[in-house]
């Protein structure tokens, strides 16, 4: 998979990581914008190749009560005004085959989320729509058996397939990352990300409401440039304790600068070598 492939992406060239990054959830249109003006000023100053991050609709809730969406078709409209206002890819997740050729109408990549990355009827209905597919590995495997989701869609006629690392279930309340499934994944001929967000989540809260760890985002962040990720993954807004779904574990948008900043440093030193 070559990320030049993806339409609008950008600074491909300059050997940086990419980044997909944005909301959880899709909660408005200024919102939106808002936190895209912001990303784009500073991955076009930095040089990172980027994909702008939105869920049109939060499947997998915990509590029935649990924000959703704002509506399926009102989200994936919002998604396109974001790539045509900036010029910039999208991606969202998918949840069942008949949404797939629906979201591929309004984004440039299809995420698959790691609980339903074993799906066979998901993962080809994805495919065939000749997307970027995004795979989500789901906390409960290991790397090693991401191959057989990365043959799901290229024996379905698409090469075009990124895989992410989100962590691993660590008992019933942590997830651990294990960096060594980073070059394992890399050997399936495929860009492998790492969401440095979602591996700091706190899942099976009792009140029903995830939990996280931010102030570990950095950590996780420089260790996965270190070992050579290809891209990282970061959910952000600029009021995370007020935002509808995943708030404990993203990353205020005010510190997206400093960390970029960073870890585009780190990036640089490694690849001197």
């Amino acid at each position: 998979m070559d990320i030049n492939k993806i339409p609008r992406i950008k600074h491909t060239d300059s050997g940086n990581f990419f980044l997909l990054a944005g909301p959880c959830a899709i909660e408005g249109e200024e919102m939106a914008l808002r936190i895209a003006e912001k990303v784009v000023s500073i991955t076009d100053k930095l040089k990172i190749p980027y994909i702008f991050k939105g869920s049109y609709r939060k499947a997998n809730r915990s509590r029935i009560d649990s924000f959703s969406g704002i509506g399926d078709e009102k989200a994936l409209k919002i998604l396109r005004k974001v790539s045509e206002t900036f010029d910039i890819p999208t991606v969202t997740d998918i949840h069942a085959a008949n949404e797939a050729a629906m979201a591929a109408e309004y984004v440039d990549v299809l995420q698959i989320p790691a609980f339903l990355c074993r799906q066979t009827d998901l993962l080809v209905a994805a495919a065939e729509t000749g997307k970027v597919v995004n795979i989500k590995k789901g906390q409960f495997l290991s790397a090693e058996s991401m191959q057989f989701a990365v043959n799901k869609v290229k024996d379905s006629g698409n090469e075009q397939v990124v895989l992410t690392d989100r962590g691993n279930m660590f008992g019933y309340q942590d997830m651990v990352v294990d960096f060594r499934g980073i070059p394992t994944m890399q050997q399936f001929d495929v860009p492998v990300v790492l969401d440095i967000t979602h591996s700091l989540q706190q899942p099976n809260q009792s009140s029903g409401v995830t939990g996280g760890k931010p102030q570990l985002i950095e950590t996780i962040g420089r260790a996965g440039i270190a070992v050579g990720v290809d891209g990282l993954f970061i959910e952000t807004h600029f009021d995370p304790a007020n935002a509808k779904s995943d708030g404990a574990n993203m990353l205020h948008l005010d510190l997206m600068e400093g960390l970029m900043t960073r870890l585009t440093a780190i990036r640089k030193t490694i690849t001197e070598f």
